[in-house]
């Protein structure tokens, strides 16, 4: 119950913002998931959803919880490229930059608050119970925020991409300069897709269902890949891909025209290391979004705004890093900004808190430049 009280104060906390969600929905679920992880279904009786506790044994403890907490590493056939010491100081000096450029706000946010579903531990675990359950009893496991949330996230980006495709941008992103991806890509078969921190994989089946064709989805769970490819097989789409791959180490060399993430950004928020992670996150994103592509982001603990104002940061961030020099007597040019804010999910369910009002779940697209 003190818990619960703290994440309600955080709540409080966000009340000054035009848009509110409610990120005591997530932080409640994390009290409760985090006991779920070491059950099973009994297949007893499959008419009755039973749990047994698993053995203490079989439970990972907090010293391998804090172990795995700084293991990052990618679990796939490639080796790693990244120099994870010189990725945290560049975050480290770029959280130093964001600090400084936020100096002058009148009130600075509170602290972050972390949990277990910031570390991969967690992860492994929980998809290793559901791909148990899976293997037992055809369980497809969590859908994170739920189907009706994964519904109205697909059918509102497809609408979007096909807006991007007849170049019906809005005012405010809309410029003489911009190529729109309909030159390249007419329908939803030709848009590449990228599902960060998949998980069980449905939402690229939602996605194929709609028409795309080019789906790729990559977890740092091992078992979270096994549980898509599983279900995947038995749904019959077994044109989607699936690779085990970290964002914040990721191997990836190819650029994705449509990069969806419901969550991830999330429960990287919710480790420890946030702020450092958040931006490494960002790092790497910018890197996978192809020019004139999507970036679309769902989540429980972050407002519209917030989300905006953090690739804001970035923005700035990329700009300063910049040196513009002369070359012949000319201005080198100077690249733009990574992303531009170009829309969000304005139907999901509304309440009023605080004299705000908003919604447990805000969805906000980005367009690359």
């Amino acid at each position: 119950h003190v818990c619960i009280l703290c994440h309600f104060c955080q709540l409080l906390k966000r009340t000054s913002h035009s848009s509110l969600s409610l990120p005591l929905l997530f932080r409640v679920f994390h009290l409760d998931s985090s006991h779920m992880a070491g059950m099973r279904l009994l297949p007893e009786d499959p008419d009755v959803a039973q749990v047994r506790p698993t053995a203490a044994a079989d439970l990972i403890s907090d010293d391998d919880r804090s172990v795995a907490a700084d293991s990052w590493s990618i679990k796939s056939e490639y080796g790693s490229t990244l120099d994870d010491e010189q990725r945290h100081a560049d975050a480290t000096e770029a959280l130093n930059y964001r600090a400084d450029y936020s100096s002058d706000k009148d009130e600075q946010e509170g602290e972050g608050v972390s949990s277990m579903l910031g570390f991969q531990s967690y992860w492994d675990a929980a998809y290793a119970d559901e791909l148990a359950n899976f293997r037992e009893h055809g369980h497809t496991g969590e859908v994170w925020f739920g189907g009706d949330v994964m519904e109205n996230v697909v059918s509102w980006t497809k609408g979007l991409c096909m807006d991007i495709c007849k170049n019906h941008l809005p005012n405010h992103v809309a410029d003489a300069d911009s190529e729109p991806v309909g030159q390249r890509e007419k329908d939803m078969s030709g848009w590449s897709v990228l599902d960060i921190g998949t998980g069980n994989g449905l939402l690229l089946q939602e996605l194929a269902k709609q028409g795309f064709s080019d789906l790729t989805g990559t977890d740092y769970s091992e078992g979270a890949v096994d549980l898509a490819r599983s279900l995947a097989d038995r749904d019959g789409f077994t044109n989607v891909k699936f690779l085990v791959d970290d964002i914040l180490e990721t191997k990836l060399d190819k650029r994705f025209l449509l990069v969806m993430d419901k969550g991830t950004l999330d429960a990287i928020g919710l480790h420890p290391d946030g702020p450092i992670k958040r931006i490494i996150y960002w790092d790497s994103v910018s890197r996978l979004v192809a020019p004139g592509g999507l970036l679309v982001i769902t989540s429980c603990n972050s407002t519209k705004d917030e989300l905006v104002e953090e690739v804001d940061t970035l923005n700035q961030r990329r700009v300063a890093c910049q040196r513009p020099g002369t070359v012949e007597g000319q201005e080198a040019s100077v690249d733009p900004p990574p992303f531009r804010y170009l829309d969000h999910i304005r139907t999901y369910p509304t309440f009023t808190f605080g004299g705000s009002v908003g919604s447990r779940v805000a969805t906000v697209a980005f367009l690359r430049n």
